[in-house]
């Protein structure tokens, strides 16, 4: 095992036709500067972009990526970082985002995804954080799914449940830029309740300017 590997806290196997699947992390930047990424992952950007950018993601002080590995190709991961510093979940104290989760097309039939999440939430640190997603349909992978922009979303939706996450409605012009966007959110079990009470008022920000006061 190399030194790099050694750092991996938890892995999965998946046997499939095609070899085994090891679901790994979190990871660090120099463990997936060791290996290559599939090119049919580009729902993002181009592969080796999206390494790049995982790669950063990953050596953030808050920041987790878990991926899945055939021999040395990674050919799915899952992210989690803090916001983006000009959105409004920016300035709760215990955000979390997952920011983007990615399957290639060739390994989408073993349930890889699933799988994945179900390994980054063993993490104990998780029940730390209110975990948030923000799925924007525009990113969605229609034309490999062959799948409609709502049968995505009940796609989704029934991904991210299978972790805990709900939908809740919230008046982010982000997210009522299109009807189909969906907002789901998991509450850690070591948050406090002045915390989940805070991010739930946040929610709907335009309907006072004192959360902004409240949170700087």
């Amino acid at each position: 095992m190399s030194t790099a590997c050694a750092e991996i806290e938890n892995v999965f196997q998946v046997i499939t036709p095609y070899g085994v699947a090891f679901l790994e992390g979190p990871v660090s930047g120099d463990y997936l500067n060791t290996l290559a990424f599939d090119e049919k992952l580009n729902n993002f950007r181009q592969a080796e972009k999206q390494k790049a950018a995982l790669k950063e993601i990953a050596d953030l002080p808050e920041g987790m990526v878990y991926i899945v590995r055939v021999g040395s190709k990674v050919v799915g991961y899952v992210t989690f970082l803090p916001p983006d510093r000009h959105s409004r979940w920016s300035k709760h104290p215990r955000v979390l985002e997952l920011g983007a989760i990615e399957v290639s097309p060739d390994w989408r039939e073993y349930k890889l995804a699933r799988k994945l999440l179900e390994l980054a939430f063993l993490n104990p640190v998780m029940e730390d954080y209110i975990v948030i997603t923000i799925e924007f349909c525009w990113h969605w992978d229609l034309r490999n799914t062959g799948l409609d922009v709502w049968q995505y979303q009940k796609m989704l939706t029934k991904l991210f449940g299978s972790v805990g996450m709900q939908k809740e409605l919230t008046d982010d012009p982000d997210i009522l830029e299109h009807i189909a966007n969906v907002l789901m959110v998991r509450y850690g079990k070591r948050v406090p309740q002045k915390d989940i009470e805070l991010f739930k008022e946040m929610l709907f920000m335009r309907q006072g300017v004192f959360f902004l006061e409240q949170c700087k």
